[in-house]
């Protein structure tokens, strides 16, 4: 008799054991899926920014419906219901946005849109940001046109060939 329980004992502590371990792998899997997520979006934005300082709006086009795509299974976590609630509408907003940056291919058109759209990202880039990400706020100071960068270097994707490096920091996550 003690040999069985001692076997059922074995078992079971080997078992909950596995159990433990499987809980963190998965928590872990999710947690490099997230951050891989965030990547993607975040990624996704500063290209369609990158696409707008070249000027090339076929390009702009592609990045806005990565943008869009990246945008669209991307789940908030650790919100109260008021915030989902805030934060999945914006989400929509920009998704939104970034279908009309999408379906036009003049460059003035994509870039008006773009300055609602980093407004709208900017709201929410605190919750779309990889953990190993630094975002700057970067503004024009003669239109108040907001935009992104992952670098403290200003370079305006509104007004690219004139106003190049016009621009300032106003914050950083």
């Amino acid at each position: 008799m003690k040999k069985i329980l001692i076997i059922a004992f074995i078992f079971l502590s080997t078992l909950t054991y596995a159990q433990l371990t499987s809980k963190e792998e998965v928590a872990q899997d999710l947690v490099a899926k997230r951050e891989k997520e965030k990547k993607e979006i975040t990624q996704s934005y500063l290209n369609l920014k990158n696409s707008l300082l070249v000027s090339d709006s076929l390009a702009v086009v592609k990045n806005a419906e990565a943008l869009k795509n990246s945008l669209k299974n991307f789940k908030f976590k650790k919100l109260s219901l008021e915030q989902m609630s805030e934060a999945t509408k914006t989400r929509k907003e920009i998704i939104e946005l970034s279908s009309a940056v999408a379906a036009t291919k003049n460059i003035n058109k994509q870039r008006k849109i773009f300055e609602s759209l980093s407004a709208k990202y900017w709201s929410q880039a605190a919750k779309f940001k990889p953990a190993d990400a630094t975002l700057h706020l970067q503004v024009c100071p003669m239109t108040g046109a907001t935009w992104l960068s992952d670098s403290k270097e200003i370079k305006n994707p509104y007004y690219p060939k004139n106003m190049l490096t016009c621009g300032e920091v106003k914050a950083s996550l």
